[in-house]
């Protein structure tokens, strides 16, 4: 009956195409797909194919609209017309492929991975919400994505990562905060990764995820942090004098320049480092001590942006300063392409702000 009707449309479909107007196409349209719904899971492959065949035939000829009532019609059914999802998957209006990139269960990983390959923002946003999204099409998605993308592929608990992914994405959760949250909360995440992941996040980021984490990740979480509080309070303090001996000689000889402080960085002289970036910035030791120790590499580009470092001299200390776990490559990569976004006098300015706020800090208070 269904195979009937679908042959019995095809004259109705000829003359809306040939001569009809916009809205008889569209008005086609929907009868075609109104019969599809109420006979498809009924109907064999050839019979399916007919319905394709005039599906394709008439989307390429109604308006946005009509495409994007045609894909939330189809894109929750398992046994959607192969072709049509196709062409509204691809279609450049997310209006249209929106629904079907999240929902349809008729696209392959292959045409997942090259529609995310090519298409824009949009499109990876759809796609991330996919259920059991396989680590060949993530693996994409983290490489193109922008933040809204990540943070919506990290809360999709289908989503699976490989190594590699996984890595990525925890470099980019350096310096937002929401996605250490989500990426913290997720069951699968590597025991090395979260670790990392903890090092780097902002006190007040830890105790939110204490708070909101169900018992079991809460316990995990708690056991990490214990674990960093005591390395932390068991790495003793370092004795600066002799470095700041050396490099303040070399500053009135005007020989602390890049050079220099490459040649201390590739030596692992990283006392020397650490009171060269203090004397070029007119900072207290005490201060870039702890930009040096500490686990976020964000903050300490600042200060050699600000000394003019190049590159080079700046990837040397990351690779080599002195921390239990060595900077990954994803974090060095973002790394690079955070140093030359940032500006010397953004650097400067920073500095500046630094400098009075620890003034600020060490003046006695006032008598009340």
């Amino acid at each position: 009956m269904a195979q009937q009707a679908s042959q019995s449309i095809i004259a109705e479909l000829e003359d809306a195409v040939r001569d009809g107007t916009s809205a008889k196409r569209v008005q086609t349209l929907r009868q075609v797909t109104d019969l599809f719904l109420n006979d498809g899971d009924r109907l064999n492959d050839e019979q399916v194919k007919v319905f394709d065949d005039v599906l394709c035939l008439l989307v390429a000829r109604v308006e946005t609209r009509a495409r994007a009532e045609l894909s939330k019609r189809l894109a929750p059914l398992d046994y959607a017309p192969f072709e049509v999802i196709q062409h509204l998957a691809w279609d450049d209006d997310i209006g249209v492929a929106g629904e079907v990139l999240t929902h349809s269960s008729r696209l392959s990983n292959a045409a997942l991975r090259e529609i995310a390959s090519t298409k824009g923002q949009d499109h990876l946003f759809a796609i991330s919400a996919r259920e059991n999204l396989p680590a060949s099409v993530t693996d994409v998605i983290i490489d193109r994505g922008e933040d809204k993308v990540i943070r919506r592929l990290a809360k999709n608990a289908g989503a699976q990562f490989s190594d590699n992914g996984y890595s990525s994405i925890v470099a980019r959760a350096e310096g937002d905060d929401e996605l250490v949250e989500i990426l913290g909360l997720r069951i699968d995440i590597p025991a090395k990764l979260l670790r990392e992941l903890l090092q780097r996040a902002k006190e007040t980021v830890r105790a939110r995820l204490l708070a909101i984490a169900s018992p079991r990740a809460r316990e995990e979480i708690s056991q990490v942090l214990n674990d960093i509080a005591q390395e932390e309070a068991a790495a003793p303090r370092r004795n600066y004098g002799i470095a700041e001996e050396l490099v303040k000689l070399m500053k009135q000889l005007n020989e602390l320049d890049d050079a220099a402080v490459y040649k201390f960085a590739e030596d692992g002289k990283f006392d020397e480092v650490t009171v060269a970036l203090a004397v070029l910035n007119d900072m207290p030791i005490a201060m870039i001590e702890r930009l040096m120790l500490g686990l976020r590499s964000d903050l300490l580009l600042i200060p050699c942006r600000s000394a003019r470092l190049n590159w080079p001299t700046v990837e040397t200390i990351l690779r080599k300063r002195p921390l239990p776990h060595a900077i990954d490559h994803a974090t060095l990569e973002i790394a690079h392409r955070d140093y030359r976004r940032l500006s010397l006098e953004t650097a400067q300015r920073t500095v500046r702000f630094w400098q009075l706020h620890n003034r600020i800090e060490k003046q006695p208070m006032a008598a009340g």
